[in-house]
């Protein structure tokens, strides 16, 4: 059996990936080890659940929240990441005054996962830095150099991309490095599997109610076929799992006050999965739009995601085209949708 390559020698070796990059992905990468550490303890580490206050938008920071957002600033201050912006900051702020990328960040997704041990991560997004802290991350998705996730599970693992197709490395617990699994993820054409939260029907606008109700219908209905729903409640968990064996994700925007735009944010967590998706061969939108073309306007701004494979994203922006009386719950005759 072949020697696994490891991550840092991956990336020596390919010089398509250039060094500064590769230096800030290795050094996300050993903070990920320490999470993963941690995390596997669980209780053992104290509270890490426990909520210590709220970030700028009102949401509980639990312990860790604040304890991986401090190791990953902390990590990067010997690389080339000028600016650093973080789930739990307010602002920008600086890192090395002299390096040339910035890197935004949810220093870990899921959060509200931690005491039930279910999957949690870290999600990053890296851009050339511009002399303004601020207009360094608003900006077109497009325009990401690199994007990644750190999942922390019964395997910790690694999906990054360079903007050349998206990489899957795992974190070997004999070796104490990520090796490489895959070097051209793809997500899977076909799928039966959908991910919502369905306790917001009642909230959801007439298309994205129209799309799920026609994959409940199964067999029977316009679809034609069964599909099975999932639901995590954690980004990076529901990520993996769509680029590892297909699917649909939707948090779409609907009618409840402060969930106008999703709930989602743009620049943390939305825009480097969707450059993950592609970068395999899926498809991003905020339900009818290409999500990466879309300018974040600010640091903490929202944005409806669907994401997934390209056939099952492209029909929901379709349900959006629909005439209104066709997207009742009571219309059954979409016969245009069956598979």
């Amino acid at each position: 059996m072949a020697q696994p390559q490891a991550l840092a020698d991956y990336l020596e070796n390919h010089a398509d990936i250039p060094a500064n990059l590769g230096d800030v992905v290795l050094a996300m990468c050993e903070v990920g080890k320490s999470m993963a550490r941690m995390i596997s303890r669980g209780a053992l580490e104290g509270a890490m659940g426990a909520a210590v206050g709220d970030n700028t938008d009102g949401d509980v920071q639990k312990a860790l929240d604040v304890i991986a957002d401090e190791m990953f600033f902390a990590a990067l201050l010997p690389t080339d990441v000028k600016w650093y912006a973080s789930e739990e900051r307010e602002d920008v702020i600086a890192c090395n005054p002299n390096g040339s990328l910035a890197l935004a960040t949810d220093p870990l997704d899921g959060s509200s996962n931690i005491d039930v041990n279910v999957s949690i991560g870290t999600i990053f997004s890296i851009y050339d830095a511009k002399p303004d802290a601020n207009e360094s991350f608003l900006r077109p998705g497009t325009e990401q150099v690199a994007a990644g996730y750190i999942i922390y599970g019964p395997q910790t693992g690694l999906m990054v991309t360079f903007g050349n197709g998206t990489l899957s490395f795992i974190l070997d617990p004999d070796l104490g490095e990520f090796v490489l699994l895959n070097g051209a993820v793809k997500v899977p054409e076909t799928s039966n599997e959908f991910s919502i939260n369905a306790s917001n029907y009642r909230h959801w606008s007439k298309p994205v109610r129209a799309y799920i109700d026609d994959c409940l219908a199964g067999e029977t209905g316009p679809r034609g076929k069964n599909f099975n729903m999932r639901w995590v409640a954690s980004l990076v968990a529901e990520a993996h799992r769509i680029i590892t064996r297909g699917g649909i994700f939707l948090y779409p925007r609907d009618a409840r006050k402060g969930y106008e735009n999703g709930r989602l944010r743009m620049l943390y967590e939305c825009a480097p999965i969707a450059m993950l998706v592609e970068q395999a061969g899926g498809l991003a939108t905020d339900g009818s739009d290409r999500l990466l073309e879309q300018r974040v306007k600010t640091l903490h701004g929202r944005t409806p995601l669907i994401f997934g494979t390209p056939d099952k994203v492209g029909r929901v922006a379709t349900y959006h085209d629909l005439p209104e009386n066709e997207t009742s719950a009571l219309f059954r005759e979409r016969g245009l949708f069956r598979d």
